[in-house]
């Protein structure tokens, strides 16, 4: 493994050379941002390479207006709100589910989609509201309890869907929101389910490399050489070095369930804004699920006023430590941005594995 990593280095290095300046490469992926911070990948690269953090992590990029809606909800004595853990602290504007658990003691921390459903037969009284976020790496097993729902004809069962699409927020970006990205190291987990073809409008359309790879610090570092070379060549393509995992195509069976019960629309991206065709809503034959349809409710898209630069944090525009937030006021324990508060947050990986190596 060694020698492979230096086979990895050395070909960055003369790519490095080649090019004559700094490569600026997106790991989309939360997954892959905490690897890189855990196993000092950073400090083992060419100066040239700097790697900059994407809106892959679905707790982060979840907009405030959606925490607001099920905030709404769970004021509501008839409601029983199921969401992941992950999701308990990330801050609405003026409160989190996490308080409102404390003050209605009717949030439930599930583990699987499959939960809420059992949570409503448990609950024939009242009806679960399931907060489905996640990429498409969570979004089958959504699909599989609505249609189960409807299989037991569940009437106290809705999911409120935030589940968005990493290639029109990757299309975006190099469309215009960070015109600096010179290349994408693509997520391993999304590509299991999306294939890595799914990538081709990217680098065909905007020219900009593509790599997936796995998340072990070899496949990594290899992933990145693989960048670097196509960069110093002048070539524009999509590959994958996670064959043990990843098909050109995906899973089919995945994509088949999402795409019986979901349709792309446009979704809203907590700090980025509206994003054409990059979230998921139930379909018409769905619809009686549909939290939104249910409960006859718009979310509210005011404008958030707050020094929390999470926004360009997702976007790859700065890196944490230049929010001024960063390390005083925002922190783990008293997090102010999504960034902080999830484990696959980018500020939250910065804050911990930063002061690690500083103690070190």
């Amino acid at each position: 493994m060694l020698e492979r990593i230096r086979e990895a280095q050395l070909a960055m290095d003369e790519a490095c050379k080649k090019m004559g300046r700094t490569v600026n490469i997106m790991e989309v992926c939360g997954t892959h941002t905490v690897s890189i911070f855990r196993n000092g990948i950073k400090s083992t690269l060419n100066p040239q390479i700097r790697l900059i953090s994407g809106p892959g992590c679905p707790v982060c990029v979840t907009d405030s207006s959606y925490i607001d809606t099920a905030l709404r909800l769970a004021g509501r004595r008839d409601v029983i709100i199921a969401t992941y853990g992950d999701m308990m602290r990330v801050p609405g504007r003026d409160s989190s589910l996490e308080a409102a658990r404390a003050k209605y003691n009717n949030v439930s921390i599930v583990l699987s989609a499959t939960d809420a459903v059992d949570l409503a037969q448990r609950n024939p009284d009242r009806t679960v509201v399931f907060l489905a976020v996640g990429f498409e790496t969570t979004t089958p097993a959504t699909a599989v309890a609505v249609r189960e729902a409807k299989a037991l004809g569940l009437k106290n069962l809705t999911v409120y869907s935030a589940h968005k699409l990493v290639v029109p927020a990757m299309e975006a970006l190099v469309a215009g929101r960070n015109s600096n990205i010179d290349a994408f190291l693509c997520p391993g987990h999304v590509s299991v389910i999306i294939g890595s073809d799914a990538y081709e409008p990217v680098a065909s359309k905007y020219g900009k490399p593509c790599v997936v790879a796995g998340f072990e610090p070899l496949q990594i570092i290899e992933g990145l050489a693989e960048i670097c070379r196509m960069l110093a060549a002048g070539q524009a393509e999509v590959r994958s070095i996670y064959d043990a995992a990843v098909t050109r195509a995906g899973n089919a069976t995945a994509r088949t369930v999402i795409d019986q019960c979901f349709k792309p629309v446009d979704g809203y991206w907590r700090g980025v804004g509206l994003i054409a065709s990059s979230a998921l809503a139930l379909k018409e034959e769905y619809a009686q699920f549909d939290t939104l349809r249910r409960y006859q409710m718009t979310e509210d898209r005011a404008v958030e006023h707050t020094p929390c630069r999470c926004g360009e944090v997702l976007c790859g525009l700065i890196d944490p430590p230049q929010c001024a937030l960063f390390g005083t006021t925002c922190t783990p324990d008293t997090p102010v941005g999504p960034c902080m508060v999830s484990s696959e947050g980018s500020c939250a990986a910065w804050y911990k594995y930063s002061r690690q190596q500083r103690q070190r």
